[in-house]
């Protein structure tokens, strides 16, 4: 049995014509011969009657007091009424169409409502279904604990659920079907000249993914790496082919032009407060010390410069005022720059390359945008700015590495 599973997100289910595209993807795929999943998000966006945030809200503006446990029982409803809705008019148009919810599923997770990780899926009762011809449509972003309580997976929960069936069925693609057609060398809303990438590394997604770009979960992604399943990154609005996200191997087996490029896409965060801290007098443990304090107050770090003077990292600009307190409190005098964004240059090529952080400086120095601090990986270099600048920063990385010129 050939098995594709596919994932449509709110976007691509917010409207009647919206929903009759994505059946139009399924009808495609079932006379291609497989045997389908589709997984599905709650319909729309903020504002929309049925979308997660909208829910949220009512909540909000009911006193604000439900616990996490509840909470997920209200958020999980979302893709539950989604789910309905394509199960009715599959089976209008003559498409055997079933639903399992995350729990039917037994897409078992761990007992931390609102983000929980999927611990075990046993795909048992999904193969039955789909032996019997029909599709099994799975709401995302959901499971249960061992205890039979309802989670969800956090943002992203439904990349997350496809790529996790997509693993436990030994799928030969999962397909994550949005708004856009593919995975862009930036965001076209910020560079006019951004190319759509006909193919990707799992590498190179997750740190696009991880970095700012917000077409696919970077956690989705990493699941579908550990067993080699491809994903394709598509438009419910068009029939083009999207981007491939695999590894070089599988890429060149497919038939795709294994591209020798150095950096692939830029990427951009936003709203990120830079702080500084300097050791005390004979204090030798300034770090240790800082993001003990940091962690145990459950503020996220990132960026992080460690010196024999101090340290120097980032948190988002929300966080800053509490990260300030605890820092004062414990005697220190931060420096603090807030209203920052951090800008990645991202590629597997530029692995073992010289030359490219001279590149960077080159584009940036050109455009007098000073470089407040800067970090790299294997396949990475990541560089803070003022926030004013970030805009003029990505469109001058992206034309300095002539990402602008196709044939990506």
């Amino acid at each position: 049995m050939r098995i594709l599973v596919q994932k449509f997100g709110g976007s691509s289910l917010t409207s009647e014509d919206c929903r009759n595209r994505a059946i139009t993807h399924m009808k495609k795929a079932i006379d291609e011969g497989y045997a389908l999943v589709v997984v599905v998000s709650a319909m729309g966006r903020k504002g929309d009657p049925y979308a997660t945030d909208t829910l949220l809200q009512l909540v909000r503006s009911n006193g604000n007091g439900l616990p996490k446990r509840e909470t997920d029982l209200l958020l999980h409803t979302g893709e539950i009424i989604s789910a309905t809705v394509m199960c009715s008019m599959l089976n209008a148009q003559g498409i055997k169409a079933t639903i399992l919810t995350g729990g039917q599923a037994s897409i078992v997770t761990s007992e931390e409502f609102t983000n929980a990780q999927i611990m075990t899926i046993e795909p048992a009762r999904i193969l039955q279904e789909l032996s019997e011809g029909k599709v099994v449509i799975v709401p995302g972003f959901q499971g249960r604990t061992s205890e039979w309580e309802i989670t969800t997976l956090g943002r992203g929960g439904s990349d997350t659920t496809a790529t996790a069936l997509g693993v436990a069925l030994h799928a030969e693609m999962v397909d994550i079907f949005t708004d856009v057609n593919g995975i862009m060398t930036a965001d076209p809303r910020i560079v006019e000249e951004a190319q759509p990438l006909t193919s990707v590394t799992y590498a190179e997604i997750c740190n696009m993914a991880h970095l700012g770009a917000k077409v696919i979960h970077p956690r989705a992604v990493e699941i579908a790496m550990q067993a080699n399943v491809p994903i394709r990154v598509r438009s419910t609005f068009s029939d083009d082919p999207g981007t491939l996200v695999t590894n070089l191997l599988e890429l060149g087996r497919m038939g795709y032009t294994v591209h020798d490029r150095l950096v692939m896409g830029i990427a951009h965060v936003p709203n990120i407060t830079q702080i500084k801290v300097a050791n005390k007098d004979d204090q030798y443990d300034t770090q240790l010390q800082v993001f003990k304090a940091m962690a145990k107050n459950n503020i996220s770090v990132d960026f992080i410069n460690v010196n024999p003077l101090g340290v120097a990292y980032t948190v988002h600009d929300e966080m800053a005022e509490n990260a300030t307190q605890i820092l004062l409190d414990m005697g220190y005098e931060p420096q603090i720059l807030s209203h920052c964004a951090k800008v990645s240059v991202i590629g597997a090529g530029m692995t073992g390359v010289p030359g490219v952080m001279a590149q960077i400086v080159e584009a940036l120095t050109q455009e007098d945008i000073p470089i407040l601090q800067s970090a790299d990986s294997h396949t990475t270099i990541w560089v803070l700015v003022h926030e004013e600048d970030m805009i003029r920063a990505v469109r001058s990385l992206h034309q300095q590495f002539q990402l602008h010129n196709g044939h990506l």
